[in-house]
């Protein structure tokens, strides 16, 4: 059984400071990718909140892919071991595509799908994270957008989850000082 920890997380960012930071993303995205063809791939599972909210927001034509890695398992850091669980299912060779994921730490798992995307030959790929956990950055990698970096701290929220659970809170917290 799990444990409700609703009660004790900290909020680190607001859920009103969530959405205004995606507004200010969505319009220099926006901007940038005007005219051009663009798919956005989510990483599943914990993006899922921000890149609905994201896509609202975008005044562009898009489509979108879905992604599934894993490297977590049921423990609180990466494993290091990262598996695709869930391919890309269209076409994107002359497409530009912009990978949106909820949190970049090791940058690992960035990389890596970078890296694989790259085989289906699109015209660029970008990346666009929620969350930076910079101080943990081992692989070589910087996201092009950001919404916030964020200090060491096992967050909660806004997707980001607690052995499965918990994604639904509207903010982000963190367990703990």
């Amino acid at each position: 059984m799990i444990k409700d920890v609703r009660s004790q997380l900290n909020v680190l960012i607001s859920k009103d400071k969530i959405q205004n930071r995606i507004n200010q993303l969505a319009l220099n995205i926006s901007n940038d990718y005007n005219g051009k063809p663009l798919t956005l791939v989510s990483i599943l599972r914990g993006s899922i909140f921000f890149t609905v909210d994201l896509a609202r927001k975008l005044d562009l034509i898009f489509d979108m892919e879905f992604v599934e890695l894993s490297s977590y398992g049921n423990d609180f850091e990466s494993s290091g071991n990262i598996k695709i669980n869930k391919d890309l299912t269209n076409p994107v060779e002359n497409r530009h595509l912009l990978i949106i994921e909820d949190i970049i730490d090791t940058g690992h798992s960035l990389k890596f799908i970078t890296e694989h995307l790259k085989k289906y030959n699109p015209l660029s790929i970008a990346t666009c994270v929620l969350l930076d956990k910079a101080s943990k950055r081992v692989a070589d990698i910087t996201p092009n957008y950001v919404g916030f970096v964020i200090p060491d701290k096992f967050i909660i929220g806004y997707g980001l989850d607690y052995y499965g659970h918990f994604r639904n809170v509207d903010y982000i917290g963190y367990l703990g000082e």
